[in-house]
């Protein structure tokens, strides 16, 4: 009988040492997914704790549902770690070629042109043209890196984003660089789909141009980048996400907003991988209250208990998976409930998912879904 739920050799129940689970459905019962998908992340671990052969896993197509934000972890009582069997499993499932099209898309788009999106290496900087953002070309000496990250640089709504906190950064006179063409993904949703391979080329190309250009400190626009950076790099480099930067700039008074021109009313959706993931919750709210006529609110889910989007693990490359109402679209009738103007978040992912859930709830002319540098950017005075 062939074990092929074993990773190099080794079975998953000893890996993740599956046979300290206590079965009590806490992973499950927390589980985003849990509502409009068959995922079962309590019997996914005991199928892999007693199954001989991992055919069973393999079938289950439902592992492609996890969107890693690891609330089934920071559930489990005795502190294991779900996440990563299924990412082990959806490992298999690749070498298997088991794999969604779009899974398979992204991935070959990632081997050659270093993001997911399928677009060209040369337009990663596109989105820059006509602004002053600093890359590599006409900036050798910043030890300040924006890295800008793949979602931001290619797909246009994002793009807004990462224009605005370009204007904030030259607003607040920020010393700093990107790297411009020369930019590579980070591998983060590469890592979560299971395709460690090419994330390990991709973290190994990232991690020659740290050391090469002698950068002291790391800001990115993703938390999901940051994210990598911190727990899977395990880099030394200081590495922050902008909306701690931007919290800094405020503070000091370094970032000119204009005069209060009108109020208005926002909620902060809280990513997964800023918040639950790297306990950053503070920070884009205090860059909230320091902006001028804006009132924040808090969706009664907030801060650990957040609703997760969807975006993360790969599933922005997975639209098709689940059925039922979306948690982003639960999260766009809840900010209408409280009677805001726009919902703030500072997560690319996040971003996108709502700005859908928006349109498909019908709330466009009443709802606005913002990133955190776009408020800053629109009360910037001058």
């Amino acid at each position: 009988m062939t074990r092929i739920c074993d990773i190099d050799g080794v079975p998953l129940a000893e890996r993740h040492e599956l046979t300290a689970c206590l079965q009590c459905g806490r992973c499950t019962g927390g589980c985003p997914m849990g509502l409009r998908s068959p995922l079962n992340v309590r019997l996914l671990l005991y199928e892999a704790t007693i199954r001989d052969d991992g055919d069973a896993l393999l079938g289950r197509e439902e592992v492609w549902d996890c969107t890693a934000c690891r609330t089934c972890a920071d559930r489990c009582p005795r502190g294991l770690e779900p996440v990563q069997v299924l990412r082990d499993i959806r490992t298999r499932k690749i070498e298997g070629g088991r794999i969604p099209q779009s899974v398979m898309d992204a991935l070959e788009s990632s081997l050659k042109h270093g993001n997911p999106w399928g677009r060209s290496r040369m337009k990663r900087t596109a989105w820059a043209e006509d602004t002053e953002v600093r890359s590599l070309e006409d900036d050798q000496e910043s030890q300040r890196l924006w890295f800008v990250g793949c979602t931001l640089a290619y797909d246009p709504r994002c793009q807004d984003s990462a224009r605005a906190l370009a204007r904030v950064f030259q607003a607040a006179e920020l010393d700093y660089t990107t790297l411009g063409n020369e930019e590579v993904c980070c591998g983060s949703e590469l890592l979560r789909l299971g395709e460690l391979g090419l994330f390990e080329e991709l973290s190994e190309t990232n991690r020659e141009n740290f050391r090469e250009l002698g950068f002291t400190e790391i800001v990115t626009t993703s938390p999901h980048c940051m994210n990598t950076f911190r727990s899977d790099y395990g880099l030394e480099l200081p590495t922050r996400h902008y909306s701690q930067l931007l919290a800094e700039l405020a503070a000091a008074g370094k970032i000119p907003f204009g005069p209060e021109t009108s109020s208005r009313r926002v909620v902060f959706h809280d990513p997964c991988y800023l918040g639950k993931q790297n306990g950053v919750y503070d920070a884009p709210r205090e860059v909230i209250d320091s902006v001028p006529g804006v009132e924040r609110v808090e969706f009664d889910r907030c801060r650990e208990r957040s609703l997760c989007c969807e975006g993360g693990g790969g599933r922005m490359w997975l639209e098709g998976m689940g059925e039922g109402e979306r948690n982003a679209q639960i999260r766009v009738r809840d900010a209408a409930a409280l009677g805001v103007d726009a919902v703030v978040t500072a997560c690319p992912f996040c971003l996108l998912t709502l700005e859908d859930a928006r349109k498909t709830a019908g709330l466009e002319d009443s709802l606005e879904i913002i990133d955190l540098a776009e408020l800053v950017a629109g009360a910037l005075g001058g």
